[in-house]
């Protein structure tokens, strides 16, 4: 499991030192940083799938596309260099990026292991040298999965691809219905089996969307000697399936969170923004609360939110014992350019799902709207 990620000189941040947990919840103002620790990250993948034995961080590529390194570098204080440090159970990995400003990808001036600086390395496997290429921490870069909030919504027809090919759902989803389609057979984690429902990924996913979605029923298809699959949703057992046009937004966006999830092995890394996104406040509570079953079952889940229900629901679900309270991490970000506090506060939940501290601006704007209705603001 990751334990902690430090950034340098990268986007918004001159210095961030991030402790993560199997849950961890990134949540904040606009603009505040939250996206950019997940890029850090899917750099990294990025690079380890496309440039296994690249000497170079790629900025840009099938995954995500930041620019140039004037983009990723900090404006204020960095020049032509950033950092990137990551923690696990077993070592400590740091990574230092150089180039210039109107360059699409960043040399690898040097790399630490547990300390150990290695400067402009000749080989490196994975963004590491040997043995450590080869490593848990690469391992879990590359099976990596992150999910977009521009994910894609409703169609026609969906591609079907091989498996090995698009293990994951894709950045914006686009291989959910493939991956669904593909593994249809496969086992889901065990801690994650819905009681009274066959355990493989199809039944599993269907179940789970019908939790979000009452009445819910998927029909995956695949067209006829064409690499493509069609998706049928039935929202009631008195219809027959519909076109995902005409089953409403959320069906279409909740389902590669389901699917992602679902797919996932153990000590799998999952980085999903705004898993919300579409849904109602209960579901926006119940996919919090799912968020936390996959955390238990040995996934590490990194989720961005800008809603309170899902952070809701991940405290119910630490409430119930589902999930340790010390397995869920809380962060604040606000943007450096205010006088309000640290740039990351990080409250803590509680056994009883209590949280200790609530810094101006971390989920409260409920309360605020409630005050000025009662005449106290």
């Amino acid at each position: 499991m990751l334990t902690r990620i430090d950034l340098s000189y990268f986007k918004c941040f001159e210095t961030l030192k991030l402790p993560l947990s199997p849950l961890t919840l990134l949540s904040g103002a606009n603009a505040s940083g939250k996206s950019s620790v997940m890029q850090a990250l899917v750099l990294l993948h990025q690079t380890m799938c496309e440039h296994e034995w690249s000497l170079r961080l790629m900025l840009n590529g099938a995954v995500t596309r930041l620019g140039t390194v004037a983009d990723v570098i900090d404006q204020v204080y960095g020049r032509r260099e950033c950092g990137i440090e990551l923690w696990d159970d077993d070592h400590r990995y740091g990574w230092t990026f150089t180039g210039g400003r109107e360059a699409m990808a960043m040399d690898v001036s040097s790399v630490a292991v547990d300390g150990v600086i290695g400067r402009n390395p000749d080989v490196l496997q994975n963004l590491l040298p040997e043995p450590h290429g080869q490593g848990l921490l690469p391992q879990r870069l590359r099976k990596l999965t992150y999910l977009t909030a521009e994910r894609l919504g409703p169609r026609e027809h969906y591609i079907l691809d091989d498996p090995q090919l698009t293990p994951v759902v894709g950045s914006q989803g686009e291989y959910a219905v493939s991956v669904l389609y593909s593994g249809r057979g496969q086992r889901v984690l065990d801690k994650l089996v819905l009681k009274d429902v066959p355990p493989t990924r199809f039944r599993q996913v269907e179940a789970r969307m019908a939790q979000l979605f009452p009445g819910c029923v998927l029909v995956v298809e695949q067209v006829p000697r064409a690499n493509a699959v069609t998706l049928g949703i039935r929202t009631s057992k008195d219809t027959d399936a519909h076109r995902p046009i005409h089953t409403g937004f959320g069906l279409t966006q909740a389902l590669p969170v389901i699917v992602a999830a679902l797919s996932a092995s153990e000590n799998d890394l999952l980085l999903i923004e705004n898993p919300e996104v579409h849904l109602h406040p209960a579901g926006q509570a119940m996919m919090g609360h799912f968020m936390a079953e996959v955390a238990s079952a040995g996934v590490q889940v990194v989720i961005e939110t800008h809603s309170d229900h899902v952070m809701n629901g991940i405290r119910r679900a630490v409430k119930e014992g589902l999930l340790a309270s010390d397995d869920a991490a809380l962060h604040f970000f606000r943007s450096r350019t205010t006088d309000a506090g640290p740039q990351v506060e990080s409250p803590t939940i509680n056994p009883e799902g209590d949280i200790d501290a609530w810094p101006k601006g971390f989920f409260d704007q409920f309360d605020k709207d409630m005050n000025y209705f009662a005449g106290w603001s």
